[in-house]
């Protein structure tokens, strides 16, 4: 597809993508003018949303229509659930993804949090964990994007709660993940190979399980180095012990440099700069049932995996920890997996941007479906920021950054943050030529202190 040529308007485009959902015109100019406010406003507050929304801030009560449309009061024609914005958005994600020039296919899944640590009447508040290690009230959230060189997918997203009526198990939660997602991308499995990349919070071999019967591989960070293992070693001989002890065993394959946020030798903060990893690895064999967490008779299978150990000895991190399903023998080998977890971390990227540039942790609801309708929301205008900026040859894109706050250089490509400032920028002019020209058209004029701010006739012409 050739996306210069929906620069027309890529924004109603993409948009556009959802509009089956809705039944009539109001709703699909009021969830535009949402996303447009989410993006401006930076935020998931429905007041802040509306005022920095064109359309809504030029009318009576913007944000009580941006309460009644996300609680699904002003949508009677509509089918605007959680489910059905989320499945056209993994849509989306799909067609994105299949356009990509490879043959790899990395999902990026991950447990995250929605902090809200003041709050006291929100639904189904749940106990989490801030940047800190605190408790604190919030929900939690399970995300699935897809990563290809030059291309993401918002693939699954969901906000729930070990409070809510009919809540079962996180297990169960991830369960439905992993599987609503490889469905979802069986057209794509005949010319792509899928890689889950998990972190240690995924080190289960029920996750596993199903990821191998889906006939797909996985790369995790271990959690539980004391699970039982078979593993070679060093003089070629298989043992069986647990995770700690096999990682005493592991060879040398590889040495690489990398940049990374971090402390080295005597420095007291982190900070990016060049490190030595050195990449260790070894086979292992996994013997697990079949029924794990499952109801009903199973098998006992084994399956052989690699143990890799990612070292920086320059800096005070303690070694890293993964577990692949991929044969690692090699140099070219065990550099590849130590790439895959670390573009693992673009989801920290996307979560970081999700949350600051868009506001996620911000909403106040109370209301747990309105709650999730506004995240995915959130989630529906990353997916546009996204695509957005899939290449810096697009003047559009070029022309965001600078308004963004972006210096051009050749090494220093603009990320999603500085394209969603110059884009707010963007919308916040359209909101205010809005509020100008509305009263312009009420009053005739603008009060002669701001026509002369502004450099602006006070006449009633239009700006």
């Amino acid at each position: 597809m050739e996306m210069q040529s929906a620069w027309e308007d890529p924004f109603a485009a993409y948009v556009g993508h959802f509009h089956p959902l809705m039944g009539d015109q109001r709703t699909r100019r009021t969830f535009a003018a949402i996303l447009r406010g989410i993006i401006a406003g930076g935020s998931l507050v429905c007041q802040k949303i509306a005022a920095a929304s064109p359309v809504l801030a030029a009318v009576e009560n913007g944000a009580q229509r941006v309460i009644r449309l996300v609680k699904g009061q002003s949508t009677d024609r509509s089918t605007l659930s959680v489910g059905q914005l989320t499945e056209r958005l993994r849509e989306r994600g799909v067609a994105q993804l299949r356009e990509a020039d490879t043959d790899d296919l990395w999902l990026i899944l991950d447990l995250s949090e929605l902090r809200k640590p003041q709050a006291q009447e929100m639904p189904a508040l749940m106990e989490v964990r801030d940047l800190h290690g605190k408790l604190v009230p919030g929900y939690r959230t399970l995300e699935v994007l897809g990563v290809t060189p030059k291309r993401r997918g918002i693939l699954y997203q969901r906000v729930f709660s070990s409070h809510e009526a009919g809540f079962e198990s996180e297990p169960l939660e991830v369960q439905a993940a992993l599987q609503t997602v490889s469905e979802a991308l069986a057209p794509l499995k005949a010319t792509k190979t899928v890689t889950w990349i998990m972190d240690s919070g995924l080190d289960d071999v029920a996750v596993w399980r199903t990821i191998w019967e889906q006939h797909e591989h996985l790369v995790c960070r271990v959690c539980h180095t004391d699970r039982l293992v078979e593993y070679l070693d060093r003089h070629g001989e298989w043992q069986a012990g647990d995770i700690a002890q096999a990682q005493q065993d592991l060879r040398l394959l590889a040495t690489a440099q990398t940049h990374m946020k971090v402390c080295a030798g005597r420095q007291k903060l982190p900070k990016m700069q060049p490190v030595q990893v050195e990449l260790r690895a070894g086979p292992l064999r996994l013997t697990y049932e079949t029924n794990v967490r499952r109801k009903g008779a199973g098998k006992t299978v084994q399956q052989k995996l690699w143990l890799v150990e990612v070292r920086l000895p320059e800096t005070r991190m303690e070694p890293w920890l993964l577990v692949t399903d991929w044969p690692v023998e090699d140099d070219p080998a065990v550099l590849r997996i130590f790439r895959m977890y670390r573009q693992r971390w673009a989801v920290e990227d996307a979560f970081r941007f999700t949350k600051e540039c868009l506001g996620w942790e911000e909403v106040r609801l109370l209301d747990l479906e309105g709650i999730r309708t506004l995240v995915a929301m959130a989630w529906i205008a990353a997916g546009f920021l996204y695509e957005l900026g899939v290449t810096l040859e697009w003047p559009e894109v070029r022309l965001l950054a600078r308004m963004g706050g972006w210096v051009p250089h050749k090494n220093r490509p603009p990320g999603k943050i500085v394209i969603t400032r110059g884009l707010s920028r963007l919308i916040e002019w359209m909101t205010t030529e809005a509020f100008l020209n509305q009263y312009i058209a009420e009053h005739g004029g603008l009060p002669p202190r701001i026509a002369a701010f502004i450099g602006r006739k006070t006449s009633g012409e239009r700006l």
